[in-house]
């Protein structure tokens, strides 16, 4: 993981404001990374961020557009993590709604965790992450050896 990331930015419906509210918060912090975005949250957080940028005379960071999470940008952004082309997940994601793509949210949680990119699933998380003096660090996450069952013995 170099030091310029990339960040994957998510949003739920009910989180988008929430989402939105961060960047502005953070905006400064994310400006020298990538940032990678599904759908909807991606136009949101270009707009916030080409605002700030453009209001504090910065150049706004590029932020790449997925597609929305129901129509596959969830499982778009869970390849590019198996790829390694994915540094950080930040995922304001809604517990106390039902999503139609349920199966690849938890999907994509888990994609996560097997490849053991920094997550954050909530504010405070992601508030963690990126006021972690390895934010701006480059660093190597360990990961765990999967050779075992790769090439288990199946019976057949």
């Amino acid at each position: 993981m170099k030091r310029k990331k990339v960040i994957a930015l998510v949003a739920h419906d009910n989180r988008k404001e929430d989402m939105i509210e961060w960047v502005k918060w953070n905006w400064r912090e994310l400006i020298p990374h990538k940032l990678v975005c599904t759908g909807t949250t991606g136009k949101l957080v270009s707009e916030a961020l080409f605002r700030k940028a453009e209001d504090n005379n910065e150049i706004c960071p590029e932020v790449m557009r997925l597609k929305s999470g129901p129509l596959g940008g969830d499982q778009q952004l869970g390849a590019m993590i198996s790829e390694g082309k994915i540094d950080v997940l930040i995922f304001l994601w809604d517990p106390m709604q039902p999503q139609p793509h349920d199966v690849d949210v938890k999907a994509l949680l888990r994609i996560s965790t097997l490849y053991n990119i920094p997550s954050a699933y909530n504010r405070s998380s992601a508030d963690f992450i990126i006021s972690s003096k390895l934010f701006h660090e480059a660093y190597q996450p360990i990961l765990k050896d999967y050779s075992g069952y790769i090439l288990r013995d199946l019976g057949f």
